[in-house]
């Protein structure tokens, strides 16, 4: 079987998995990251300038390399699209309330669900695979991860990881911070909230997925029970290597 379509087994069964965002709207970078040996990326149309060709692309490198590939999307109306491209999951941002959880895990479905059917699709192998087969698969193999990142979502932060259908609940530390206004650094209102969202997701038996910039975040997340990390971005990667490279070189050539 190939990583893809055991990702989601891995991630229930608790496997430390490591990927990264994707911010360039190309292939390469996909193809980069599996090279480099990660377990999965994200590509993000969020926060990143992915449309529905550029994210196609970006999944038939995924394809093309067996590396899981997730797509962060801006709201439910991409969901239908991202997945008949070949996403292996999605990150949905701003999962506020029970309801909404309920709601997208049914667009991830067709069993008992509400996904729209189609096999001429990257998904449906353009028709090769049969209809039921189709169906018994994707269903098993989808992977919802609810991106927990407003203060309003810890009010029902039980009911949410309780839905069936979500896989994990992401921790959105950034957005969090930006909520409770609290320059400081490891603001107290969101190392609670981390706690709280934890303590959630282990009592479901749901996985915690996190982002993390360096080992040390991971230590701490890692020790509330956190076991799938998104580190960094490639352009986060081409930024910090390009300014070590730089520095290196001008610390040279000063001499």
């Amino acid at each position: 079987m190939s990583r893809t379509s055991t990702f989601r087994q891995r991630m229930q069964a608790g496997d430390k998995l490591v990927g990264s965002f994707l911010k360039t709207p190309t292939s390469h970078a996909t193809e980069i990251l599996a090279g480099a040996g990660f377990d999965f990326v994200v590509i993000d149309q969020e926060h990143a300038p992915f449309d529905r060709t550029t994210t196609d692309i970006a999944l038939m490198a995924a394809r093309g390399h067996d590396i899981p590939a997730l797509v962060r999307v801006p709201g439910p109306d991409t969901i239908l699209s991202v997945l008949d491209c070949g996403a292996t999951g999605i990150l949905v941002p701003h999962v506020k309330s029970a309801a909404y959880a309920r709601e997208v895990a049914a667009l991830f479905r067709y069993r008992n669900g509400a996904r729209g059917f189609a096999t001429s699709t990257r998904a449906g192998a353009y028709t090769a695979v049969p209809m039921w087969k189709h169906i018994a698969e994707q269903d098993q193999q989808m992977t919802f991860v609810a991106q927990i990142e407003d203060p309003v979502a810890l009010d029902e932060i039980e009911a949410i990881a309780a839905v069936e259908g979500v896989d994990s609940l992401f921790i959105g530390r950034g957005d969090l911070t930006a909520a409770y206004g609290d320059e400081t650094k490891d603001p107290p209102a969101v190392v609670r909230a981390v706690e709280r969202i934890s303590e959630a997701a282990r009592k479901a038996k749901k996985n915690i997925s996190v982002y993390v910039g360096n080992a040390q975040e991971a230590a701490w997340l890692k020790s509330h029970g956190a076991s799938v990390f998104i580190l960094s971005s490639d352009q986060g990667f081409l930024r910090q290597a390009a300014m070590k490279g730089l520095g290196e070189v001008r610390d040279v050539a000063s001499k």
